[in-house]
């Protein structure tokens, strides 16, 4: 099904923006976005032109480290400038390369030499006697000389560098992504040629009043983002403040006994050390090369062995190489004369080939190439315009307006409160006065109009397990609970040991809402408590149990508009991904509106999909006997059935999480999706989309426009435009 689906996928594009909207007061913001003005006669026969690039060791193995690929295309650029008619060039690391106008051949080959050449060259086992082993060694015989690399950089395509000014002139263009591409891996070389580490498109300088001190043996490190972003008011550089955390150059053992906390090496837990050194940069201190660790052997330096080729005089006189099994003690000590007092019991570090530990941790900075470019960058932020929101319903239509850009719900009663069946208490706190908490916390929910009487047990930890580990804390205060409830919860207050980091939330958690499906809410109160933190716990209970804090102004749309106008259902569509390095799967969230003319009342449903994969695959899911099990079926039934029947005429997506070389992804693969399941529900009926897209990742600062050295938060706004907004993406589409 899905290839059927991915051959007819169609080929959707942004529309221009027809115009601005405005509504209510409108005020002048400040963000960090910088003009960038070309002349578009002087680029109107200029040409970007890309190409492929393959980079291989000579014995056919592609080189795949990143750094040591960009080392090899510096020294290309450097050894064959007139075989490149003095051509810059811009590569982005991996397999592209862009050049502005074309170079002398659709496909030229190169062999260049680089000296100490020791990078990580792709994936490579720790285990000495693996299957992979004669292969690397083979490649890795001469890990501190040189090594030739093969180069061959061939036409991939070219695309007009004014697709640039297209967007803000309020045209489509295809290519126009390409050519920021282009700009941003320019910004990336400029800023490496500078010195600065790069880590995507955040640059930081090396420069010691840049680091932050943390503890550990890690710093923080200031730098800047830069990007560029074309706009109605056409092309900006546009620029935030990023910060990074990096490891403090020194010994090893230095750093890892003040990561550790630990006064000698022999304190040292070596898993911790493992996970913590795991694709670390180092730099031997006997050869001065670059490795990437990629773990730490299961051996001590005394007992660990590798195979080294060692030449001897043969029975004829001759020389004979004959391979030999040796000890990494052995080898620094007898071959290379170095002493290893303190290395001698501890692990080695694996990293292309086993070296002892004498290395110090190192951060790489990157080299880069130059290219030249038309346009000049302003010095002066760019205003824009924002419109002001509006204000919100509370209890007994009381509006609610901001105050500093915060929303305070304090003396304030709630929209729609919910009433607090049975429920209870479970403390793991010894540090929290338990009565005086839940008597305070049920006059500020009366003062709310919520319903919530006395809790039905209040269970503390027994202090003997305490000391257990979290799950097992969790189930020993559930067995109590069971044995001295009569009938399970409708509500469970939890009070956790620490505020942050706890060990028994996730477990609490599971246990709790996942296996029983009881709603809980965690606190830990720390100093006094008081009315606005007791307002705010009860906000999230409220919300928990189905209740409403708030409503907008146009909660129930009575007069005529958009959503009241036609039958209207509200999708907002989100995926997440685990922390990098984990084979987790991704979770995509839909919610749906229901209950039509209403805005604040929806159902969600969640899935999971495979790793890393950022559109929904389950929105539309047909199956053998013409039925549909996705996510989008189920949220239209429910509409129907909470909306006296009545079918939908128009579907706003809202697509959190997207960015800017996806857009067409989602025209093209999530929204045909959900068009699909509105055809297999009834094949004459054509709904309107229009889908709205919050960028992920935008990097957009705005401040009040004032000569304080801290202007104050912005005030909320229900819309940006002019200026910095975006002249094409403007989404919709009929079916």
């Amino acid at each position: 099904m899905e290839s059927q689906r991915s051959s007819s996928t169609p080929n959707r594009l942004p529309m221009a923006r027809p115009g601005t909207g405005t509504t209510d007061k409108s005020i002048q913001l400040l963000t960090y976005h910088f003009k960038v003005s070309i002349n578009p006669r002087s680029i109107t026969d200029v040409y970007f032109y890309q190409y492929n690039v393959s980079l291989a060791y000579e014995d056919g193995h592609p080189a795949i480290a990143k750094d040591l690929r960009e080392k090899a295309m510096n020294k290309v650029h450097e050894t064959y400038r007139t075989e490149l008619d003095g051509m810059h060039f811009a590569y982005d690391g991996e397999k592209s390369l862009y050049t502005i106008g074309a170079l002398p051949s659709k496909k030229l080959k190169f062999m260049v030499v680089l000296e100490d050449s020791s990078s990580n060259r792709g994936s490579t086992s720790s285990n000495i006697d693996s299957s992979n082993y004669e292969s690397d060694r083979k490649r890795l015989r001469r890990p501190y000389q040189s090594k030739a690399f093969d180069v061959e950089i061939s036409f991939a395509a070219k695309f007009p560098m004014n697709s640039i000014l297209s967007p803000s002139h309020g045209r489509s263009s295809e290519q126009f992504q390409d050519a920021i591409q282009v700009l941003d891996i320019i910004l990336k070389e400029h800023a490496a040629k500078r010195g600065c580490l790069v880590v995507r498109q955040s640059f930081f300088d090396n420069n010691p009043r840049n680091f932050i001190p943390l503890g550990s043996g890690v710093l923080g490190c200031r730098g800047f983002n830069s990007s560029f972003r074309t706009t109605q008011g056409g092309l900006f550089l546009n620029m935030d403040v990023s910060n990074t955390l990096i490891i403090q150059t020194g010994p090893v053992s230095d750093f890892l006994l003040s990561n550790q906390n630990v006064r000698n090496i022999h304190g040292i837990n070596w898993n911790k050390a493992r996970r913590m050194l795991k694709n670390q940069r180092i730099k031997t201190s006997h050869t001065n090369a670059e490795w990437k660790i990629t773990g730490l052997s299961e051996r001590p330096c005394r007992e660990q062995k590798f195979l080294m080729k060692q030449r001897n005089e043969g029975p004829d006189g001759g020389e004979v190489i004959q391979t030999v099994e040796v000890t990494v003690y052995d080898y620094f000590v007898q071959h290379r004369n170095i002493r290893l007092d303190h290395s001698a019991n501890l692990p080695c570090i694996n990293v292309a080939l086993l070296i002892g530990f004498l290395a110090k941790v190192y951060q790489g900075i990157v080299s880069s190439a130059e290219i030249i470019t038309c346009g000049e960058i302003a010095t002066k932020p760019a205003t824009a315009y924002g419109s002001l929101t509006k204000v919100l319903k509370s209890g007994n239509e009381q509006e609610l307006y901001p105050q500093n850009g915060r929303w305070n719900f304090n003396n304030k009663k709630l929209a729609q409160p919910t009433t607090v069946g049975p429920w209870l208490v479970t403390s793991f706190s010894t540090d929290c006065y338990l009565r005086r908490l839940i008597l305070d916390l049920i006059k500020c929910a009366k003062m709310k109009r919520i319903s919530m009487e006395n809790p039905t047990s209040i269970f503390t930890e027994i202090p003997q397990y305490m000391r257990e580990s979290a799950p097992i804390r969790v189930d020993k205060m559930l067995i109590m609970m069971r044995s001295q409830c009569r009938q399970p919860p409708k509500f469970i207050l939890c009070v956790l040991p620490q505020k942050k980091n706890c060990d028994i939330y996730g477990p609490r958690k599971q246990r709790y809402l996942s296996d029983f499906g009881v709603p809980t809410q965690c606190i830990s109160p720390s100093g006094k408590v008081n009315d606005q933190y007791l307002t705010n716990l009860l906000l999230k209970i409220n919300a928990n149990l189905g209740g409403f804090n708030s409503l907008l102004n146009m909660g129930y749309c009575s007069s005529p508009g958009l959503v009241s106008s036609e039958p209207t259902l509200i999708l907002g569509m989100v995926v997440s991904h685990g922390s990098p390095g984990q084979a987790m799967p991704s979770i995509a969230a839909v919610v749906s509106s229901r209950k039509w003319a209403s805005i604040s009342n929806y159902r969600a449903a969640v899935r999971t999909q495979s790793p890393k994969l950022d559109m929904i695959d389950s929105l539309f899911q047909p199956q053998p006997n013409s039925e549909d099990t996705g996510i989008i079926r189920s949220a239209l039934m429910d509409f129907y059935q909470t909306s006296w029947s009545r079918k939908l005429e128009l579907i706003i997506i809202f697509r959190n999480g997207v960015g800017d070389s996806q857009f067409s992804q989602v025209l093209n693969i999530e929204l045909e999706q959900i068009i699909q399941a509105c055809k297999l529900r009834d094949e004459q009926w054509h709904p309107k989309f229009m889908v709205i897209v919050a960028q992920k990742n935008h990097h957009k600062r705005f401040f009040q426009n004032g000569s304080s050295s801290s202007p104050p938060n912005v005030p909320p706004v229900s819309s940006l435009f002019f200026t910095i907004s975006r002249a094409t993406k403007l989404i919709a589409a009929n079916s």
